[in-house]
């Protein structure tokens, strides 16, 4: 008898084989020549060759789809048995918008105009800035983007990185080890990944290296090849500072820049990097900018009359010293 053992790497086996193994029931109902025995993330065949061979490739095709969308619906696996997959286009169905599908399908778009710009430039530049206010979706499109990289094997690994700027405090006082301290400042970064990868595969992710959330520090002495990158705050790094980040690119590698230049918890603005890169790097053409705008505010719409509110006094302050 011809056996066949299948590892299910990355999957949350509830979602895949369903409650109370219902899905793995249907999917044996349309091979019941095989004897199909599942045990956590081992799945083993028994039976034919030809008929293995058979449900191997099906099976496959269901796996690539779980890969893609992060849920296998009853549906699907329906289409995939019997070849009625003519026209499918996921769960939320076909939209340029669509930068990939994250937990439970969901659906996660570039949603404004200037997300979508963003999403241009990116193919066209190895090295992006997206500079605006907060709640404006830079980061989280930017991460967006190096997860659907990862996910179609553009590269092979995410590095996320932040400078630890303690906005009134300093590091020092905080309790715990040097983890504890700095977690905080990239909890943003875990949240977009948390929404975009199951728990399961995001966990393997970090555990292997391919996915890093590390501060700016950690960058220094590296080549980062093979990787999509993002500095996020980075308002808050020294001119200095962003240059070592800058100069980590190495071959196959794509670089995205994110920072708010009225948020800046620097002692003074002339000391951020950001706004200095900006002066510096304006006139190298492989280089993108993309700038953000209160109408980017994708959350509280009382949101963006804050913004709008302190960016008239940002322009005031500036205006003062210009004087």
């Amino acid at each position: 008898m011809f056996e066949k053992q299948i590892l299910l790497e990355g999957v949350d086996p509830l979602e895949f084989y369903g409650v109370n193994n219902n899905k793995i029931d249907l999917i044996k109902t349309f091979f019941p020549k095989l004897k199909i025995v599942s045990r956590g993330n081992l799945l083993i065949v028994q039976g034919n060759e030809k008929e293995s061979s058979a449900f191997e490739k099906k099976f496959q095709l269901l796996l690539d789809h779980y890969h893609q969308f992060n849920i296998l619906p009853e549906e699907t696996i329906h289409q995939v048995m019997n070849n009625d997959l003519e026209g499918y286009n996921g769960p939320n169905g076909g939209s340029q918008d669509i930068l990939l599908h994250g937990n439970n399908g969901k659906a996660i778009r570039a949603r404004t105009p200037n997300q979508r710009i963003l999403v241009e430039e990116c193919k066209k530049s190895d090295l992006v800035f997206a500079i605006g206010p907060a709640g404006t979706g830079k980061t989280y499109t930017a991460i967006a983007l190096a997860v659907r990289a990862l996910k179609n094997r553009e590269i092979k690994r995410i590095i996320l990185s932040r400078p630890a700027v303690e906005a009134g405090e300093r590091l020092g006082f905080l309790p715990g080890d040097l983890k504890e301290k700095i977690d905080p400042y990239l909890q943003p970064l875990y949240d977009a990944l948390q929404d975009m990868i199951p728990a399961k595969k995001l966990e393997e992710f970090m555990k292997d290296g391919t996915i890093q959330i590390a501060p700016l520090a950690f960058m220094r002495g590296r080549t980062l090849s093979n990787a999509f990158v993002i500095l996020d705050e980075a308002q808050n790094t020294t001119l200095n500072q962003l240059k070592m980040f800058l100069t980590r690119m190495g071959m196959n590698a794509k670089f995205i820049i994110t920072g708010d230049e009225t948020q800046i918890d620097l002692p003074s603005i002339n000391q951020s990097g950001l706004i200095q890169a900006k002066r510096i790097l304006k006139n190298i053409k492989e280089v993108s900018f993309v700038q953000f705008n209160s109408k980017d505010i994708v959350r509280h719409r009382l949101v963006r009359k804050i913004v709008d509110a302190y960016d008239k006094h940002h322009q005031q302050r500036i205006a003062e010293k210009e004087k």
